[in-house]
């Protein structure tokens, strides 16, 4: 009801906001992961959550030729490494096995089919990577070795929080960080005018026609979301809701608070 209340076609900074705004960080993201479709390696895409880290990988994905990348989105990361490879197998059409060795070998036999037979590439992308398992990190590096470790056959982009990069700098992990080739952090809009900037692109992209909000308005939210668009979006939704019952077109400062409020 918000929506029509308001005249926006989606929610701000919401999933179904398809252009992402971008002061540069995107671009440069853009760029790298070029550089993976000419060249498939591993990519290591980490942030606070919230950032906006999975949009921005599904907008880049969403515009690949189906015809030469098949893209395999997961997110179940919180089991163990079998499971991964399971999911994995599943996403390439491959019947599991229940013997990790054979369960590989199916895996790589797909792989070498789709990129040598259809030259299509796979592109894996392990959302919540921060919560996989320390045996996969430990493991992945040979699973990653394809005839002879001549071959790089599969573009890999794991994002998580933070953390990840730190954990993947440990020892017991060098094999997997020697592979990595690109390293992205994107991090939270915390000054004041790119912080409007991203608000303004948001709302204009949602449909908004006329201001929303006060400069301390815009304040309020940039202070309560610490700068994340995920947590802003939640709060300037809460407040259109808290605003169409009160026949409001526009979102004072003390319904800001009260939406902050609603959602701690």
């Amino acid at each position: 009801m918000y929506l029509q209340h308001f005249g926006l076609r989606h929610a701000p900074l919401g999933k179904d906001a398809l252009e992402l705004w971008d002061d540069g960080s995107l671009a440069h993201l853009k760029e790298r992961f070029n550089w993976l479709l000419q060249s498939p390696g591993v990519g290591l895409l980490t942030g606070e959550p919230g950032v906006g880290k999975t949009a921005a990988l599904r907008s880049l994905t969403a515009g690949l030729n189906p015809h030469r990348y098949q893209v395999l989105y997961q997110a179940e990361t919180d089991f163990g490494r079998f499971d991964i490879y399971r999911g994995l197998a599943r996403a390439l059409g491959v019947e599991p096995s229940y013997r990790r060795a054979q369960l590989w070998r199916d895996i790589k036999q797909r792989v070498h089919e789709m990129v040598d037979s259809k030259q299509l590439t796979p592109i894996w992308i392990i959302d919540e990577a921060q919560n996989l398992p320390v045996e996969f990190f430990r493991d992945f590096p040979s699973f990653l070795n394809f005839a002879f470790d001549s071959r790089d056959l599969m573009t890999v982009w794991l994002i998580g929080h933070s953390q990840l990069s730190q954990t993947l700098e440990r020892a017991p992990y060098a094999a997997l960080a020697s592979r990595i080739q690109v390293r992205l952090q994107l991090k939270a809009v915390l000054e004041r005018e790119r912080f409007a900037l991203l608000i303004d692109h948001a709302l204009r992209r949602a449909g908004c026609q006329h201001t929303l909000m006060s400069d301390s308005g815009l304040e309020i939210l940039r202070q309560a979301s610490k700068g994340l668009p995920r947590q802003a979006g939640r709060i300037v939704c809460t407040a259109m809701r808290l605003a169409v019952p009160k026949g409001l077109n526009h979102l004072p400062d003390e319904l800001l608070v009260q939406a902050v409020g609603e959602l701690q």
